[in-house]
């Protein structure tokens, strides 16, 4: 089932022109993976003279790993797909990206990739302070950027972003 715009933005704390997913292709407990066309936008927020480096695709990764975590808690809380109920209404966990590992970027720029982009995003392991992720954003083509990513969750709600 296929997720908008409207309901990303609903899930992270990313809004406006900083929610850079404009979709969620599918999911499971384990895996999310995501459309944009974002990249392309000239007001695009990670833009720096004029460019969107491939670096920049780590965020569109870390909204990835977010919208997993809020479809797999809904899940989890019997909200399936993380539509209904109030777990799937409430205030996402904040989570802070810890550490990076095994970033590979295949290309310079993002700007310039003509096809929209495609995130995904696997959950490798985890508890409910902790996540390790993997994953990889493409074009129609080919992986434009990969990696792995540990994320530490607020469980307690102390942190404020």
């Amino acid at each position: 089932m296929r997720l908008n715009r409207a309901w990303i933005e609903a899930r992270i704390p990313h809004q406006g022109r900083m929610c850079l997913l404009d979709e969620v292709i599918d999911w499971n407990a384990q895996y999310i993976r995501c459309a944009t066309a974002t990249h392309r936008a000239p007001d695009n927020p990670l833009r720096s003279h004029g460019r969107l480096g491939a670096a920049a695709g780590i965020e569109y990764a870390a909204q990835a790993m977010a919208l997993h975590g809020a479809l797999a808690g809904g899940a989890a809380n019997g909200t399936a797909e993380g539509h209904t109920g109030a777990a799937a209404r409430s205030q996402p966990k904040v989570g802070l990206l810890a550490g990076l590992r095994e970033v590979r970027l295949f290309v310079a720029r993002l700007d310039d990739i003509d096809s929209d982009l495609i995130c995904e995003v696997t959950h490798l392991a985890g508890d409910g302070l902790t996540a390790l992720y993997e994953f990889a954003l493409r074009d129609r083509d080919r992986i434009l950027l990969s990696g792995r990513a540990s994320v530490v969750l607020d469980a307690g709600g102390r942190l404020k972003l």
